[in-house]
């Protein structure tokens, strides 16, 4: 009885983390409890997960949800890290010295707003079928043979294929997304990863666990693109199991509040491509707030507007979202002391990021029970 008693407490006290081995997200808030060495209990969120635990306890439909030992659930990644990080200080993912926080917070919003680009269109535009389909038919029938799973899945599947031309993945900006992941992308972290075994040197970061949405549970997991990263890229193929695996051993973050120059090209291009997007979205959600005065919960995106990549200049949706997690960046830069901001902005002005950094948010977001509304 005293074993039984015991063991039920040490399940009690592990997180729940429900998501799927094919979710973009779910993949980041793995890492992060592996790599907080947390004890965790993973549930493959069903049809019938979705129905009596997941809308029921948050009230959206998103996963991962993270339920606490306090049984609470948490879902977004960022504000799952944010718990976990105060909940359990212990072998920290964000540094407290000022540039690598902030290039660990830039990581973040980078891997999971940026990278999602490459990751949808190598999922819905390559030869992924029927593993794709087979993976989305789990959620229905999670215990039915593959043929049936894929029946099933296409036609979930198919929802979430609708949302790439949204992300203004369409045929003018194929070919740059594709020159910029595996000539760009995998080049530089494949340069980075040979010399270090994470982002920041021998221990796992915010932006380690961020990378591992799109870098695994799309670009690593799915047929197609998993064989391009294999060819090109066999040491971020390493870092990617390396940051799945238990108990991997970890070091420590670069001293001197180092940042690798390999990052650097990384952080100049999403500068330059990715920061328009932001300031724009800020723009424009400012002027919807101003023609919707009276709308307090926001919807996923108002509208559409103009980005490049590469040489390309396309249309794609404004999703307010983005804004709430650019807060996130700007809060942290504008808390580094003044002392601090010296070296920091000197790095930015590398990365031609100085000026980027100085943006005001007319009216900030919150997050009230799992929902955007303005603050």
């Amino acid at each position: 009885c005293v074993l039984n008693v015991f063991v039920l407490r040490c399940f009690n006290n592990r997180n729940k983390l429900y998501g799927a081995p094919f979710s973009l997200y779910t993949g980041k808030a793995r890492a992060c409890l592996i790599n907080k060495r947390l004890p965790y209990e993973e549930v493959f969120s069903s049809l019938k997960v979705y129905k009596k635990v997941i809308i029921l306890h948050t009230g959206v439909r998103f996963i991962p949800v993270v339920k606490t030992p306090q049984d609470e659930y948490i879902q977004d990644t960022s504000v799952i890290i944010d718990t976990i990080e105060k909940r359990h200080p212990d072998n920290p993912l964000i540094p407290s010295a000022p540039k690598q926080k902030l290039v660990s917070h830039l990581l973040e919003i980078w891997a999971d707003e940026w990278l999602l680009i490459p990751a949808m269109h190598y999922r819905w535009n390559k030869a992924n079928f029927p593993f794709i389909y087979e993976e989305f038919g789990s959620i229905v029938f999670p215990k039915m043979p593959a043929i049936i799973r894929a029946f099933v899945g296409k036609k979930l599947g198919n929802k979430f294929k609708g949302f790439v031309p949204i992300l203004g993945i369409k045929p003018a900006t194929i070919p740059a997304i594709e020159d910029w992941y595996e000539n760009h992308v995998l080049r530089y972290l494949e340069l980075h990863f040979s010399t270090n075994k994470y982002l920041l040197g021998a221990k796992p970061s915010l932006g380690d666990v961020s990378l591992m949405g799109p870098l695994y549970a799309h670009l690593y997991r799915d047929p197609a693109s998993g064989k391009i990263m294999k060819n090109v890229a066999p040491n971020v193929v390493k870092w990617v199991e390396r940051m799945n695996t238990p108990n991997a051993q970890h070091g420590e973050w670069l001293r001197d509040d180092k940042i690798p120059e390999t990052l650097y090209p990384l952080l100049h291009r999403m500068f330059t491509e990715f920061w328009p997007v932001l300031e724009s979205t800020v723009e424009q959600l400012s002027l919807w707030q101003q023609q919707n005065p009276t709308v307090t919960e926001l919807p996923r995106s108002i509208g559409q507007h103009t980005f490049s990549i590469g040489d390309v200049t396309e249309q794609r949706a404004i999703m307010p979202f983005h804004q709430w997690k650019l807060q996130r960046v700007l809060d942290c830069y504008n808390n580094i002391n003044a002392e601090c901001k010296v070296s920091v902005d000197e790095m930015l002005l590398k990365l031609e990021g100085k000026q980027a950094m100085q943006l005001k948010i007319p009216k900030r977001l919150d997050r009230v029970n799992n929902k955007l509304v303005f603050g």
